[in-house]
C-alpha cells in the first residue's frame, strides 16, 4: 500500500436571518414606548481555511501520478517537427506503487521498427537523499543500460518529452510558491534546488482547483525565457479517477510538437510487482502479456 498525501478540506455553514421588533402591547391605557428587545449580535461569518503550498503540491502530486495502486495505459505518440514532418509511437507503461510513496514504471516499445521491444524501467523513489534508477533495454545489445542521473532531462525516445516526464519530478528537488490563485486555478512557481542540474531556471504549474489535476505547466530557461510547455490537453475520469487523456509538449525554440493519447488506461489491474525489478531481466527478454497485448 502505497503512503498517501491528503488534502485540507472544510465546511462552510451560515445562516441568514432578522430579528423582527415587537409589536407594543394593545390596552386600553395610554400608550408606553414598545420595550425593545436588544439586537442579539450575529456570529463572524467563517472565512473558508486557505491550503499551504505544500498540501496543494502533494495533493496535485497524488492525482497525477497515484490513481489506483497500479495502473495500464496504452500511449500513441506523434512527435511533429517544424517542418510538419510526423514520426509516431507506440508504447504501454506499466506502473506500480510501493510503501511509502515508491514507484516503479515499465516502458514497452511496439511501434517503431527501430524501437521495437525497447523496454525503459523506473524506480521512483522518494525518500531523502535517494536517487531515482533508469534503465534502458535495447534487444539488439541484449543487456540493460543505466540512465545516469544527469541525463533524466534528455529526450525520451527522440520525442519532446524527458524521461523525467514519465514517472514525474521528484517534489523534493524543488521549491515550491504560490504565485497566484483564479477561481478556477492555484499557479505554482517551481524553483530548482540544485539549478545547475537542470536546463530550466524555474517552471511554473497551473493546478485545477475542482479535481487538483496539473493542468498546464511552462518551463523558463537560464535569462528567463519561456521555452517550453506541458499541457493536460484533455481530461477525462476513468474508475473515479480524473485522468489525463491527452498531453500535449511544445518546444518553442525548436518548433516541435509531441502529443501523447492514452488510448486505454486500467486503473487496479494487480501487476506482479517483479516486472518491475531493476536488475531482473526475466521480464526483459519475455516482457510479460499486459505489456504486449
Amino acid at each position: 500500500m502505497k503512503a498517501k498525501t491528503v488534502a485540507a478540506s472544510w465546511l462552510i455553514a451560515f445562516n441568514v436571518g432578522a430579528l423582527a421588533q415587537e409589536p407594543a402591547a394593545e390596552t386600553p391605557a395610554p400608550a408606553q414606548p414598545a420595550e425593545m428587545k436588544p439586537a442579539e449580535t450575529q456570529p463572524a461569518e467563517p472565512k473558508p481555511a486557505e491550503l499551504t503550498v505544500e498540501q496543494i503540491v502533494n495533493k496535485a502530486n497524488e492525482v497525477a501520478y497515484y490513481a489506483g495502486d497500479d495502473g495500464i495505459a496504452q500511449v500513441e505518440m506523434t512527435i511533429t517537427g517544424k517542418d510538419g514532418v510526423e514520426r509516431t509511437r507506440k508504447f504501454t507503461i506499466l506502473r506500480k506503487d510501493f510503501e511509502g510513496g515508491d514507484q516503479k514504471f515499465y516502458v514497452y516499445f511496439k511501434e517503431p521498427a527501430d524501437l521495437y521491444k525497447q523496454i525503459y524501467r523506473v524506480w521512483k523513489k522518494v525518500g531523502d537523499d535517494q536517487q531515482d534508477e533508469r534503465e534502458l533495454f535495447i534487444p539488439s545489445l541484449n543487456k540493460p543500460r543505466p540512465i545516469a542521473p544527469g541525463d533524466k532531462r534528455t529526450s525520451f525516445a527522440g520525442s519532446d518529452f524527458v524521461y523525467e516526464d514519465v514517472s514525474g519530478r521528484n517534489l523534493k528537488e524543488d521549491q515550491h510558491e504560490l504565485i497566484e490563485t483564479t477561481e478556477t486555478h492555484y499557479i505554482i512557481k517551481n524553483t530548482p534546488v540544485k539549478p545547475d542540474d537542470v536546463e530550466f531556471s524555474y517552471y511554473t504549474i497551473k493546478i485545477d482547483k475542482t479535481t487538483f489535476m496539473p493542468r498546464l505547466a511552462e518551463y523558463y530557461d537560464k535569462q528567463g525565457k519561456l521555452y517550453r510547455t506541458v499541457e493536460g490537453a484533455k481530461v477525462e475520469t476513468i474508475k473515479t479517477f480524473p485522468t489525463v487523456t491527452e498531453s500535449v509538449v511544445k518546444d518553442l525554440k525548436s518548433g516541435s510538437t509531441t502529443v501523447n493519447k492514452f488510448v486505454s488506461v486500467e486503473y487496479d489491474v494487480g501487476l506482479n510487482e517483479r516486472i518491475f525489478e531493476i536488475g531482473n531481466d526475466r521480464f526483459l527478454n519475455r516482457p510479460p502479456r499486459e505489456a504486449t497485448r
